[in-house]
């Protein structure tokens, strides 16, 4: 089982026997890649991440992503649509930090995480890792993308 180090990220190993769709986050299967971040409001590097991620609502726009934030129980769509989620069994089912830490995952749109980080991440690192994946190579050979 090889798992790659990239930045302080974890990048999940898709042979892994516990490689399996996160249920609280059904609704997006096949549909969006969701970024989920762990924090309260006052945590800055949660604060940092966000500020970071949509100042560049095209590019999740064009990749299809719906960003989530997590924070005491109550889940929060920072861009995209998101209704009736339920934070405790998203943090549950991602095995998230303890309230008010800091973390994020990437959900693929297969539904199964691809990338999980305990400091913020940069646009470039994140889009990268999305553009290497193949269901977002086959995507951008569409013409309609």
């Amino acid at each position: 089982m090889s798992k790659t180090l990239l930045y302080g990220a974890t990048k999940i190993d898709e042979t892994n026997s516990a490689y399996a769709p996160v249920e609280s986050l059904a609704a997006f299967q096949w549909r969006n890649r969701v970024f989920v971040l762990f924090a309260d409001k006052d945590n800055a590097r949660a604060g940092r991440q966000e500020n970071q991620l949509l100042s560049e609502r095209a590019e999740l726009d064009e990749r299809d992503i719906v960003v989530l934030k997590v924070s005491a129980g109550k889940v929060g769509a920072l861009f995209g649509a998101a209704d009736g989620l339920d934070g405790d069994a998203i943090r549950h089912d991602l095995e998230g930090p303890e309230a008010g830490e800091f973390a994020a995952f990437l959900i693929g749109k297969d539904g199964t995480v691809k990338l999980k980080v305990s400091e913020p991440i940069t646009n470039g690192e994140l889009f990268a890792i999305i553009d290497s994946m193949p269901m977002r190579a086959a995507e951008t050979l569409k013409p309609d993308k």
